[in-house]
């Protein structure tokens, strides 16, 4: 096969896309396919201007300047080429190869969601309602798409208002080599890079600093624990640099001089961190699929998640499952609720807690990369032959 790779531009600055476009482009490549990527460069978005309007300049790249540029190399590629969308967002780019072989990516339609009022904690502004009914306008015009969960595929099939032609879900597949360490090990080695004990073990979040990742709720969840138990373990929580309010609500912790929040780590260190947590606390509001839980059991971390797909999708039988915290609820009742389940993880008998983490390491080998690889191949495989007898 002959791909083409549509994916995001690089001044946005995403951290996830630009893996998942990776391992798409090298995984076909190693399968024997030739694989070309496509996105736009920042032209208009490099100019010298105010701050304020570099996102309006990437717009004009994006949806102005790259449109074009593509329109005049589609007149030189074969019938039998492959576009592909590693994000269902680069909607409004598919209407331009609508009538050729194509396979939309989707991963989670929550800000779709959301701009149709469907997600109260995540209010939409005006102009961030059209700019996701222009992504689905684009993406609607698609006929063959890959979901990573089962959830994922549910709604977009009510976006769509319909089922595609072809709609498959292939779950993720863990591609940096996530595996159980020396526990030890691996906490003196996070001690020393800290320059904190924390050799007695630590509870760990990893997450961005989206709404949906809910890291005021680990923060709220900890403080109640932490009033409560008599072996006390200090909460690092890793990701981006973290937002005033989540800033805030560590200040005003009890227990803020034993909340780390860390940024800049790299995946080393994340890799050690996980395999040194006594549990991995993750009660997520929402999700596309999850990866933080399954490389936290890869890992041989026991995980607390959110009782609601996809998170139940990725976790399985092997994780904790709390409840999903709601809109009107305040954190006394819900935190508390958490608190209990953390207890429990961290009381288990020695015997327990390896079945425990024994059974999320097997649950995480469904995430296999070369799997996924080969299902995604499978079905751009179908989709080149079945377009191939409509031509």
């Amino acid at each position: 096969m002959h791909i083409v790779l549509f994916t995001h531009p690089t001044f946005l600055g995403s951290q996830s896309m630009p893996r998942f476009a990776s391992m798409l482009s090298n995984g076909m490549k190693g399968r024997g396919h030739t694989v070309e990527v496509w996105a736009p460069e920042p032209l208009f978005y490099k100019l010298p201007i105010y701050k304020s309007l570099k996102k309006w300049m990437g717009y004009i790249d994006q949806y102005m300047v790259f449109p074009a540029q593509v329109k005049k190399r589609l007149l030189t590629y074969a019938d039998d080429t492959l576009f592909v969308f590693a994000d269902q967002a680069l909607g409004p780019w598919i209407p331009l190869v609508a009538d050729r072989p194509h396979v939309i990516h989707a991963h989670d339609l929550l800000a779709q969601r959301s701009a149709l009022g469907e997600i109260p904690e995540n209010p939409t502004s005006a102009t961030g309602k059209k700019y996701q009914d222009y992504i689905r306008k684009g993406y609607s015009k698609g006929k063959y798409f890959i979901s990573v969960s089962k959830k994922t595929q549910q709604d977009l099939h009510a976006m769509l208002g319909r089922e595609p032609e072809v709609s498959e879900v292939v779950y993720n597949g863990l591609n940096q080599g996530f595996r159980p360490q020396n526990v030890v090990e691996a906490r003196q080695k996070i001690s020393s890079e800290l320059k904190v004990n924390v050799t007695k073990g630590y509870l760990l979040h990893v997450g961005g600093n989206q709404w949906y990742k809910n890291r005021e709720g680990v923060i709220q969840a900890y403080n109640a624990w932490r009033s409560e138990t008599t072996t006390p373990l200090q909460l690092l929580m890793i990701g981006p640099s973290p937002s005033s309010k989540l800033q805030g609500r560590c200040d005003t912790s009890p227990y803020k001089d034993d909340i780390m929040l860390l940024s800049g780590k790299n995946d080393e260190f994340v890799k050690s961190a996980y395999c040194g947590a006594s549990l991995f606390l993750f009660p997520s509001l929402a999700e596309g699929f999850g990866w933080p839980i399954a490389e936290a059991m890869a890992s041989g971390c026991p995980v607390i998640t959110t009782e609601e797909a996809p998170m139940t999708e990725v976790g399985g039988s092997a994780a904790y499952y709390v409840r999903r915290k709601s809109f009107e609820e305040n954190w006394h009742e819900w935190s508390n609720d958490v608190a209990k389940v953390i207890e429990s993880i961290l009381d288990l008998p020695k015997e327990t807690r390896e079945r425990v983490i024994e059974a999320g390491i097997d649950n995480a080998k469904r995430f296999d990369t070369e799997e996924s690889l080969k299902q995604i191949e499978a079905v751009y495989a179908q989709v080149l032959k079945s377009t191939k007898k409509l031509a």
